[in-house]
């Protein structure tokens, strides 16, 4: 589905990442694909992964500066004649923002931080591809979570941040479809990934959310991974500008079963 399509990804932290399904179905599906890595301390490990699958293209980007995305980018021109696609797999807020009530957590720092690394950042990275992307039917993809339109318990200022990054999906799909390219995102359901681990209480919020599912679990990386293939394949050409949820179902229920309402 994406043979010789060049797509960069970035967010990859460990095994355990939505990023590292998205990439293994990438590499599975025939893409070149260039994998970015925070700091050196994820480095090793961003680089053994990704020669898993295949990938010998390893750039260091901190997204939240702007030389590092600049460098990024003419890094891969030195690479490849061109860039198809851009997966962003980031998203961050400070740990004390994402455990207590709304009201007395959320600091203008915190909020800061989580719209710049969470949001901001997804458009930074299109500015920076645009060059490369010129000529070709490129695809923009990041990730956004249900917390973007209801509240969760814990998900905080979070929950601001990825409504701020749905929001910027719809404005980037017109800017860059005067390119010809597409922008979409997947609302992907929980995961147990490292910035997961972050929000207090997770693993009661999986429990809870496999409970409710139309499909009765969990979704795994490995499905964001594919869905997020076909949504930047030629075989989903007509679509941009969409939030695509891949959560067994869970954002179509407004409450469970009679049985768990009578408990």
């Amino acid at each position: 589905m994406l043979k010789n399509k060049n797509i960069l990804i970035v967010g990859v932290a460990n095994k355990h990442s939505i990023a590292a399904g998205i990439a293994e179905s990438m590499s599975k599906n025939g893409a070149n694909i260039a994998l970015t890595y925070q700091n050196e301390r994820l480095q090793g490990n961003v680089e053994k992964l990704g020669s898993s699958w295949g990938v010998d293209t390893f750039i260091p980007c901190d997204v939240a500066e702007d030389c590092q995305i600049e460098n990024t980018f003419k890094e891969l021109s030195n690479k490849w004649d061109g860039l198809d696609a851009v997966i962003h797999a980031v998203g961050f807020a400070p740990r004390e923002e994402l455990d207590g009530d709304f009201l007395d957590v959320t600091s203008r720092e915190g909020f800061n931080i989580a719209h710049d690394i969470s949001s901001y950042s997804f458009i930074a990275l299109a500015k920076g591809a645009k060059e490369m992307m010129s000529g070709r039917n490129g695809s923009l993809l990041t990730l956004s979570y249900l917390g973007s339109k209801m509240t969760l318990p814990n998900y905080n200022v979070m929950g601001l941040a990825k409504a701020s990054l749905e929001a910027s999906v719809r404005y980037l799909a017109v800017s860059a479809g005067k390119d010809g390219h597409r922008v979409n995102a997947i609302s992907a359901g929980p995961v147990k990934t490292l910035a997961a681990s972050g929000v207090k209480n997770f693993r009661k919020m999986l429990s809870y959310n496999a409970s409710r599912a139309p499909l009765g679990r969990n979704i795994t990386t490995k499905e964001v991974g594919d869905a997020a293939t076909f949504l930047t394949s030629d075989m989903a050409s007509g679509i941009s500008g969409e939030i695509l949820y891949v959560d067994a179902g869970f954002n179509i229920t407004a409450m469970g079963s009679i049985e768990e309402a009578e408990s």
